[in-house]
């Protein structure tokens, strides 16, 4: 077998270890449960309100949004709080030594963060197909949308979540390099309203990066036709959505790699043990 598909291998068993161990754990278990509820609370209050213009009601318009925020604010934040608390312990340390090792953690990630949107993402559609109406207009060809849009949303965001978590000083800081930025770009893309409410060259900005993207794929997977009116240019452009994502993806496929590589180089032991330190004091 090449060391390369032992990584591989290796990493998707980490991965779904992780998941499973994920899914055993109290603490996970409320934020999978918190997360999904606080949602359709907000989808139920606002059950009776229509979106101006339309016939549609805002949880019909909202969820996929919101849906699309979550796959983004999930594989960003989570990847890179992995990452820099697992190069503080150690854990790059010992898989530098490891032929391929990078690649192998690289696919645990990938397969653990995107399996781990499975709890939320279960929690908000079951309830919401049976409490409210028209919730998929599209049928089959929805859910196809849907698989498409989440594979390649995936690959977009989780490498840029990947390199915050290599660049930061310590893992405390992903909530300003990460978390912060990340609340921004939801407030700017069309997650919670229409993007038209901002001012023209905000809407520039939130449209370069792939969180307003995979909103938008999300909202042509699950609304019908006539909801393009309320979008960019009156249509859901899904070409432009392929090309976005697509362009994202293969850039992060590209630069993930050599910024991981060249973050093992640094590592050292005497670094894990001042990190292990700092670590301690910031408990204490």
């Amino acid at each position: 077998m090449k060391p390369t598909t032992h990584a591989i291998r290796m990493g998707v068993r980490r991965g779904w270890t992780e998941f499973v161990q994920s899914v055993r754990s109290t603490q996970d278990q409320g934020f999978y449960i918190f997360t999904g509820l606080a949602v359709l609370g907000y989808l139920i209050i606002r059950r009776n309100t229509e979106v101006e213009g339309t016939d549609l009601l805002i949880p019909t318009v909202a969820m996929p949004s919101i849906i699309g925020g979550l796959v983004t604010f999930g594989v960003v934040i989570g990847p890179a709080y992995a990452l820099a608390m697992e190069r503080e312990d150690g854990t790059l340390l010992r898989l530098k030594a490891a032929p391929h090792g990078l690649t192998g953690y690289f696919t645990g990630q990938l397969l653990f963060h995107s399996i781990s949107l499975l709890p939320q993402l279960l929690i908000i559609l079951i309830p919401s197909f049976l409490i409210f109406d028209d919730v998929m207009s599209n049928g089959a060809s929805g859910w196809v949308t849907v698989v498409w849009v989440l594979v390649l949303g995936l690959l977009a965001t989780m490498p840029i979540g990947m390199v915050i978590g290599s660049l930061v000083p310590n893992a405390q800081k992903v909530g300003t390099w990460g978390m912060l930025p990340i609340m921004v770009l939801a407030g700017i893309s069309g997650i919670f309203y229409p993007i038209q409410q901002l001012w023209g060259w905000v809407q520039v900005i939130a449209q370069i990066f792939p969180m307003y993207w995979l909103g938008l794929g999300m909202r042509s997977a699950f609304l019908p036709d006539s909801a393009a009116m309320l979008e960019v240019g009156e249509s859901w452009r899904t070409g432009w959505t392929i090309l976005v994502l697509g362009a994202w993806a293969v850039v992060g496929i590209l630069v993930t790699p050599v910024v991981l590589r060249r973050m093992a180089r640094r590592q050292t032991g005497s670094q894990v043990e001042a990190a292990r330190e700092t670590a301690a004091q910031w408990i204490r």
